[in-house]
């Protein structure tokens, strides 16, 4: 079995492959609760991408029969980076690319990565991975309302709301929810645009309230990292 770990800002994801099958997951909030699995596991070859902290600690604890690898634009990838700065590059959009590679080869595609913010990541059928772009995610903006203002509460509930609200909080949720929404629809249309053939992938925390709400035909992969982290470490392991 091979081991993936995605350290992100708010949750651990982790798997356990076979080949490209997917096994086992899990879904942790804190590194004790990871450890005390990585303590019980010996997976023959591993990969961590990181985020938010360093992935040496983690790598260290890790005991394998093969190799360990941690997620950079210097590591070997099944794409092509034509991002102008790589190095700022967050792993994460790079490990949802390379889902999209394995999920859609040779198809041209744009995932959209909905958690604490949002991403929009562009690869072509060629493997050429492009950029996209960042915003908000849905509860950053709640959480910017209420911190840069004096009387605006904060919002946690992520639901569809009425267009016009009639209370300052189901306002609030207008506009978040509502502008999100009008915000994805309206970036889908113009890359729909430019690629007409292009496959859209929706991932991430608030996949589900995105899948509820899009009007357009889009495919939902919760597991899409875990599936990209796969996908790099059986290219550098077939090296």
């Amino acid at each position: 079995m091979n081991l993936v770990i995605d350290l992100g800002n708010t949750r651990i994801k982790v798997a356990f492959f076979n080949g490209a099958k997917l096994h086992e997951k899990f879904l942790f909030t804190t590194n004790s609760d990871l450890q005390r699995l990585l303590e019980k596991e010996k997976p023959e070859h591993c990969i961590v991408s990181s985020v938010n902290q360093s992935s040496t600690e983690i790598l260290d604890s890790i005991i394998t029969t093969g190799q360990k690898f941690s997620l950079s634009t210097q590591l070997p990838l099944p794409v092509k980076i034509l991002y102008k700065t790589p190095d700022t590059l967050g792993v994460d959009r790079i490990a949802a690319v390379c889902g999209a590679f394995e999920m859609f080869p040779q198809q041209a595609c744009l995932v959209i990565d909905a958690g604490t913010c949002i991403n929009y990541e562009l690869l072509d059928e060629h493997a050429n991975y492009h950029g996209g772009a960042i915003s908000p995610g849905i509860q950053m903006r709640f959480e910017a309302m209420h911190k840069f203002t004096a009387r605006l509460p904060l919002i946690k509930e992520i639901s569809i709301t009425d267009l016009v609200g009639n209370s300052t909080e189901s306002c609030m949720k207008s506009g978040v929810t509502n502008g999100v929404v009008a915000e994805v629809e309206g970036i889908i249309n113009k890359y729909l645009q430019k690629f007409p053939n292009l496959k859209v992938i929706l991932c991430g925390g608030d996949a589900p309230f995105f899948e509820n709400n899009l009007k357009h035909p889009i495919f939902v992969a919760p597991d899409l990292v875990l599936h990209g982290l796969n996908r790099i470490l059986r290219h550098n392991v077939d090296l």
